[in-house]
C-alpha cells in the first residue's frame, strides 16, 4: 500500500524548453529540460511498471520507434515500450508524426532512414488541447514543436532512431527496421464517458488513462486496485492528506483513500496498470453516503466485506 507526492526528474535534450510553466517549478539555469519523469519518492521503492512524463518541445524531436515486448527480449531487454500521450498545450499549428503514409518494404525503410527521405514518409497531423494519441510500440512517430504533452508509458527508455533533423546524434538503422510496423498507423479509438465524472481515453494491453473532472469542493472515494499515476491538469485537489496543483503528480498503490476538488473543481488524468477500466475506481462520496444501495460496508476491502456481509445462503436459512 502506497500514497506519496511523486519526484520530478528533470532531463535535458537538445529541443526541450527553459521555461516549464505553469507545469512545472523546475528553473533550468540556462539548459533546455525535454521532460520531466515522475518517479517514486524514495530510490529504494519498488520500481514501478508505469512511467509518467511530461514533455516541453520547442523544437521537433526525432523520428523514432520503440520495440515491443517480443522484440525488446529477443534483444535483451525486459520488455517493451507502449507509449499514450495527451495533449496539454499546444501552440497553432503543432503536430505529431503517426505511422507512414503508405506502406512499404523493409529495405525501402532502411533506404529512407540512410538517406533521410523517412522525414517525408512519415504521416503528421495536427493536434490540440486535450486530444489523446495513442502510439503502440512498432509505430514509427514523432513529436513537432510548440508542445505540452503528457505521456504514459511502459517503463523503458529503448528508442531507435530514424531521424534526426541534423542534431548528429546516432541513428539506429538496424534496430529500426527489426523493431517497426511498416505502413500507417492503426486506426485510434475515440474516447467515451464511464459515468460520473470519468472519461476513459486509452485502455490495454499494459495500461489504462483516463481524465477525471470533479465539480468544485466535491468530495470522492478512489479505490486503487493496482499501480496508478495521478496528474493534476487543472485546479486543485487532496487525495488523501497530500495537496497537488497543477502538475504535480501523485504515486498510489492499493490504497483505497478521499479525493476532495477545490472550490475551482479539478481535472485529472489517471493512468494505472492493466488492459480494462476499473469498474468502481472513482466514487463520489456524497452518493455512496446517501444511496441505501451503498451501505458504509460497501467502501470497505472486498476481503474484509465478505467477513461482514451474511451471504445469500445464510440469509435464507434463518429467514
Amino acid at each position: 500500500m502506497a500514497i506519496e507526492h511523486a519526484r520530478a526528474q528533470a532531463v535535458q535534450k537538445p529541443w526541450g524548453s527553459t521555461d516549464l510553466r505553469p507545469w512545472s517549478d523546475i528553473r533550468p539555469a540556462g539548459t533546455a529540460i525535454g521532460e520531466v519523469w515522475f518517479q517514486r519518492a524514495m530510490d529504494h521503492a519498488i520500481e514501478p511498471a508505469l512511467l509518467l512524463k511530461i514533455l516541453f518541445t520547442e523544437a521537433m524531436l526525432s523520428i523514432q520507434v520503440h520495440p515491443d515486448d517480443t522484440y525488446a527480449r529477443s534483444i535483451g531487454l525486459a520488455n517493451g515500450k507502449n507509449e499514450a500521450w495527451y495533449i496539454l498545450a499546444a501552440l497553432p499549428g503543432a503536430r505529431i508524426a503517426l505511422g507512414l503514409n503508405r506502406q512499404v518494404s523493409p529495405s525501402e525503410l532502411r533506404a529512407a532512414i540512410m538517406d533521410g527521405s523517412i522525414a517525408a514518409l512519415v504521416n503528421w497531423r495536427p493536434v490540440e488541447k486535450d486530444d489523446v494519441v495513442v502510439v503502440p510500440a512498432g509505430t514509427i512517430h514523432a513529436i513537432g514543436a510548440g508542445l505540452v504533452v503528457a505521456e504514459i508509458q511502459q517503463r523503458s527508455d529503448t528508442t531507435f532512431r530514424l531521424f534526426d533533423h541534423g542534431r548528429a546524434r546516432e541513428l539506429h538503422v538496424d534496430q529500426a527496421v527489426g523493431a517497426a510496423q511498416m505502413g500507417p498507423a492503426r486506426v485510434q479509438v475515440a474516447s467515451r464517458s464511464l459515468g460520473d465524472a470519468r472519461s476513459l481515453l486509452v485502455a490495454g494491453p499494459h495500461f489504462v488513462l483516463e481524465r477525471t473532472k470533479l465539480p468544485p469542493n466535491s468530495t470522492w472515494t478512489l479505490r486503487v486496485k493496482a499501480e496508478t499515476w495521478a496528474l493534476v491538469i487543472e485546479g486543485q485537489v487532496r487525495i488523501g492528506s497530500l495537496d497537488a496543483g497543477v502538475g504535480d503528480a501523485v504515486f498510489l498503490d492499493a490504497e483505497d483513500t478521499g479525493i476532495e476538488a477545490g472550490p475551482q473543481g479539478a481535472r485529472c488524468l489517471l493512468a494505472y496498470a492493466g488492459d480494462k477500466p476499473c469498474e468502481d475506481l472513482l466514487c463520489r462520496a456524497e452518493a455512496r453516503e446517501s444511496d441505501p444501495a451503498f451501505p458504509e460496508t460497501a467502501l470497505l476491502p472486498p476481503h474484509v466485506r465478505a467477513l461482514l456481509v451474511p451471504s445469500k445462503q445464510t440469509t435464507g436459512a434463518h429467514a
